[in-house]
C-alpha cells in the first residue's frame, strides 16, 4: 500500500501544473468609477460625492466654482464657460454632475459679460492652470474645454492654442472665424436644430466640417433645440458630453458604446455624424 501511495504522489509531480494566463495589458489607470450603463450615462449623478469652493476673481478669469470628486485619486479637469452676457450659474449644473463621476470642473465667470470668444478662450486655459496649480487632485495631463455659445467659441480657440487638451465640447459655438483646421483636439460639437442665435449652417456645421487634424470628432443636433438647449441640462446632453469626456479624458473605452456606432437620427437627436471607430 505504501508504495502505491508512493507512486501515486510521483505521478501527481509530474502533472504539469497549469498558472494563471499574464494580462497583456496592464488595466486603464484613468478609469473612474463603475462600468457604465444606459441608465447610468443619463442618471443626474455619479458615484463620487463632491465638495465645491468658491473662486475670486483672478486677473485673467473672472473667478467661479470648482467641484472636486471626494477622494485620493487623480482626476481629469474640465472648465466650462458660459455665453455672451451669462455668468457661471448658466453652465452651474456641469460641476456637481460632471465631478460626481469623477473630474475635477471650474464653471468661469468671464472677466466681463461682454467678452469676445478668442477672450474666453484665454480665459478657459487660464482656469485650467488655476486649478492645476491649486488643486492636487488635478491630473496636469488630462484637461478639457466646454462652452456655451460665445463660451462654445472660446472651448474652439482654447483648442487651437492648446493642442495638448485632451477633449472640447463647444456647445452652440458662436465664433466669426469658421475654419478650424488646425484643431488637433477631440472636439463634439453641440447644436440645437432650431437656433435662430448661432444657426448650425452659420457656426456649428461648418466648425465641425473644418476640423480635420482632430483624430476625432462628432457633431450632435438637438432636434428642435434652440440656442440654450444644447447647454440645458437633460438626458440627451448628459449622456453624450459625459461620454466624449470620459473616453478621451479619461481614455475610457467602456463609453465608446455610447458614442459607437454613430446613433441614427430620432425623437431627441435630428442629426449626428462621427468619426467613429474610436477605440
Amino acid at each position: 500500500m505504501r508504495i502505491k501511495v508512493v507512486l501515486a504522489a510521483l505521478t501527481l509531480a509530474l502533472v504539469p501544473v497549469a498558472t494563471p494566463a499574464v494580462a497583456t495589458a496592464a488595466a486603464n489607470p484613468y478609469e473612474r468609477g463603475p462600468a457604465p450603463t444606459a441608465a447610468t450615462v443619463e442618471a443626474s449623478r455619479g458615484t463620487f460625492a463632491v465638495t465645491s469652493a468658491a473662486v475670486a476673481r483672478q486677473s485673467n478669469f473672472g473667478g467661479g466654482t470648482v467641484y472636486t470628486p471626494t477622494s485620493d485619486l487623480t482626476f481629469g479637469a474640465v472648465a466650462v464657460s458660459p455665453g455672451f452676457t451669462a455668468t457661471q450659474t448658466s453652465v452651474a449644473h456641469f460641476g456637481p454632475r460632471l465631478a460626481s463621476y469623477g473630474f475635477v470642473v471650474i464653471t468661469i465667470n468671464t472677466l466681463s459679460g461682454f467678452d469676445d470668444p478668442d477672450s474666453r478662450g484665454r480665459q478657459l486655459l487660464a482656469a485650467l492652470d488655476y486649478v492645476v496649480r491649486t488643486n492636487p487632485r488635478v491630473d496636469a495631463s488630462r484637461l478639457a474645454v466646454m462652452g456655451h455659445s460665445m463660451g462654445g467659441g472660446g472651448a474652439l480657440r482654447a483648442s487651437a492654442t492648446r493642442p495638448a487638451l485632451q477633449a472640447s465640447i463647444p456647445m452652440a459655438g458662436w465664433h466669426t472665424t469658421k475654419s478650424w483646421s488646425t484643431v488637433q483636439v477631440p472636439t463634439l460639437v453641440l447644436g440645437g436644430q432650431n437656433d435662430p442665435t448661432a444657426p448650425n449652417s452659420q457656426h456649428s456645421t461648418p466648425f465641425y466640417n473644418s476640423i480635420t487634424a482632430a483624430p476625432d470628432k462628432a457633431f450632435l443636433e438637438l432636434r428642435g433645440g434652440d440656442h440654450s438647449a444644447p447647454r440645458s441640462d437633460n438626458v440627451t446632453v448628459r449622456k453624450y458630453t459625459l461620454s466624449w469626456l470620459k473616453r478621451f479624458v479619461d481614455d475610457d473605452v467602456r463609453y465608446d458604446q455610447f458614442l459607437c456606432p454613430a446613433p441614427a437620427p430620432n425623437t431627441l437627436i435630428s442629426a449626428y455624424r462621427d468619426t467613429c471607430p474610436h477605440a
